[in-house]
């Protein structure tokens, strides 16, 4: 059986803006529109952020619930990953109201606090990852564990042994962020070898570290993500049209390595998920 890869499709993120590549996806409408077009074009999962009415980061309720349900409305099967650190400075049930009330298959699970680098400190408290955990717990919902750096690991093996996270887990390795680990091939190997047999896992590199990093973790065996979150530019000196673009290269890089990317069912069966909307279309 040809190897599935899990391709998840992150169109919009918290810091890119229209100044910066105007086809970036902002508002309800255009998110779920381009969701719509990556999933026709293979992307298994959707990360999704939402934005407010100026195009600043946000965890705005409405935004979110307008957003999925126009993706939920159509024939789109993509198995929705809600962020839960689209905005800085929230109270902790802010940063998960959504998920009680939407219910998706997946939501991010940043485990660890670190420096944005001349900015801000990206706060992720213990008494945070605590509830955060509890919540999905409670609702069925999957855990994308993002990781920053390797104390991330360390904290999730640390949840996992208290029953906060639950096996089999799922890593995020985000590589190259302000205040991270860098976007190296060895780093990717590194993070790799920490997390427990059993576990699923997909990497993704910024800027200049994007493609050998996409390369070096198809050839590993992981799952992939792409998308204007973590690069406007499809090559160096030219801005990405669309997440359509970057969905349609890796598709191709995938069969060229002999394997396929994973049906948004194949991806929920990959990752073992529970919380599979019962009006999902196939």
């Amino acid at each position: 059986m040809t190897e599935k890869v899990i391709l998840t499709v992150a169109p919009t993120g918290a810091w890119p803006s229209k100044q910066d590549n105007p086809a970036i996806p902002l508002q309800p409408e255009e998110i779920a529109e381009d969701v719509y077009a990556c999933w026709k074009a293979g992307a298994s999962v959707a990360h999704i952020h939402v934005r407010d009415d100026n195009g600043l980061s946000s965890m705005n309720f409405e935004k979110f619930e307008r957003t999925v349900e126009i993706i939920r409305s159509t024939d789109c099967g993509i198995v929705l990953n809600l962020t839960t650190s689209g905005q800085l400075g929230l109270k902790d049930e802010d940063r998960w109201r959504h998920l009680v009330a939407l219910k998706p298959e997946m939501a991010s699970y940043d485990c660890g606090t670190m420096n944005w680098l001349n900015t801000s400190v990206f706060e992720n408290s213990p008494s945070f990852l605590e509830g955060l955990g509890n919540v999905m717990n409670e609702y069925n919902i999957k855990p994308e564990i993002e990781v920053f750096d390797t104390s991330f690991i360390y904290n999730a093996l640390y949840y996992l042994k208290k029953g906060v996270l639950k096996a089999p887990l799922h890593f995020q390795f985000v590589l190259g962020a302000a205040g991270g680990i860098d976007a190296t091939v060895e780093n990717l190997v590194y993070l790799k070898s920490l997390i427990p047999t059993g576990s699923t896992w997909g990497a993704f590199g910024i800027g200049k570290g994007h493609m050998p990093v996409l390369y070096a973790t198809i050839a590993l065996g992981g799952h992939v993500r792409v998308g204007m979150e973590d690069n406007i530019y499809y090559l160096k000196g030219r801005l990405a049209k669309s997440n359509v673009e970057f969905v349609e290269r890796v598709k191709r890089l995938v069969n060229e390595m002999g394997k396929e990317t994973a049906t948004p069912d194949e991806a929920r069966e990959i990752l073992k998920l529970k919380n599979i909307p019962k009006n999902k279309n196939n």
